[in-house]
């Protein structure tokens, strides 16, 4: 199609054209030959292009495709969450590699039990986590949220029952430096209870067995936080048939600090120093001597006795008693009663004594008395002999 127009003006970017009817045409000054100027009469033609349309056609379609097949057609997948190790207060969980296809990942969260366990760092290179402090032999669930640009996907339930004390299969063992018939001993321990031996301290390592505390096995289960024992823990859950506590088995632990038997309780070494000390050397029990009264004399009496009084019983020194002496256990009234009865009566070999002793004294008065020329008096009339009776008044001496 062929047109002709006069060019009306012309600026530096465009230029005013008329048509045949006066109409007024903007056109591109850098598309007219350069000589032009108002007035100038131009013939422009017009025409359809139709295979540069087809091959804009055909770009634009293949760019739609690989749009569609890129973002349209994968989609991020939910992850699924498995159960690599479970112990009495522990649990291991796994995960397969993340896919979120071409979407933007806003984050990777665990739950347990419905309620939000804590946020997965890192969830493009961490697969796995360890949930400690969980009751013994109870049954949680766990789950995994995964929050993209495209969605949110979560996984499917996982039930876990942590382990009773008397299940030894969730122990995992990683063996350090120690001798090597120790550590064949150990392996066939650790076949015998069910527990596992790997060669390297991962994620779900229990317990770091070894003799010596050096080299990189040992450091890395430093880092992480893993009881560093020595191989009789091993042995103590053999022999109580569950998992003992790892406090006495550290590599530098006192042995008088482990615990013995299901029923067993620890002890501080002092007391058990104590104990055995009075179980070896019981300490005799104190006696209490009673020593009966003396019984009263005359003044006369007293005076003429040579014989010197009996020793006073024995006192105890306070000092030398020591703490973990009893005291007598305290006797009941009954029983004072009857002591204090039986030490107030005098023996009858006492009471001879005496009236051999009030004779004597008797005969040496009178004698004192018939050398002065004094009457005698005689005995009264219940000490006097048989004889005395027989005698008349008139046989007294003046």
């Amino acid at each position: 199609m062929l047109v002709s127009l006069t060019v009306g003006k012309v600026d530096a970017g465009v230029a005013v054209l008329l048509t045949e009817d006066k109409r007024l045409i903007e056109f591109p000054s850098i598309l007219l030959p350069p000589d032009i100027a108002s007035g100038s009469i131009v013939d422009i033609t017009v025409a359809r292009n139709h295979k540069s349309e087809s091959d804009a056609t055909s770009a634009f379609h293949a760019l739609q495709s690989t749009i569609f097949r890129t973002f349209g057609q994968r989609t991020p997948t939910a992850p699924i969450l498995r159960c690599r190790n479970a112990t009495q207060t522990s649990v291991v969980l796994e995960w397969d590699p993340i896919d979120i296809a071409t979407a933007e990942l806003r984050g990777l969260t665990l739950y347990r039990n419905g309620s939000k366990a804590g946020t997965i760092p890192k969830p493009t290179e961490v697969h796995s986590t360890k949930l400690s402090g969980l009751a013994v032999d109870t049954e949680y669930v766990f789950h995994l949220i995964l929050k993209t640009s495209a969605g949110i996907f979560s996984s499917e339930k996982l039930k876990v029952q942590t382990h009773k004390m008397t299940d030894l299969s969730g122990i995992t063992i990683t063996p350090g430096h120690m001798p090597a018939a120790l550590r064949e001993s150990l392996q066939k321990t650790v076949e015998r209870i069910g527990a596992k031996l790997v060669d390297t301290v991962r994620i779900d390592t229990t317990h770091f067995v070894c003799t010596d505390g050096r080299g990189p096995a040992w450091e890395k289960a430093v880092e992480n936080n893993i009881p560093v024992v020595v191989p009789d823990w091993l042995k103590g859950c053999e022999r109580d048939g569950r998992i003992v506590g790892v406090r006495g088995y550290y590599l530098n632990a006192d042995p008088r600090l482990r615990q013995i038997g299901p029923g067993g309780s620890t002890q501080p070494p002092l007391q058990q120093q104590q104990q055995q000390q009075q179980a070896r050397s019981p300490l005799p029990s104190p006696r209490t001597e009673v020593t009966p009264p003396t019984p009263e004399r005359a003044t006369h009496e007293r005076e003429g006795e040579d014989a010197t009084p009996p020793p006073p019983p024995p006192k105890d020194d306070g000092s030398e008693k020591s703490e973990d002496e009893t005291p007598p256990e305290p006797k009941s009234q009954l029983e004072e009663q009857k002591a204090r009865s039986e030490d107030l009566k005098p023996s009858a070999d006492e009471s001879e004594e005496e009236d051999s002793e009030e004779e004597e004294d008797d005969k040496a008065s009178s004698a004192k008395a018939v050398d002065a020329g004094l009457p005698t008096r005689g005995k009264p009339a219940q000490a006097k002999s048989e004889k005395e009776e027989e005698a008349s008044f008139d046989d007294v001496t003046l």
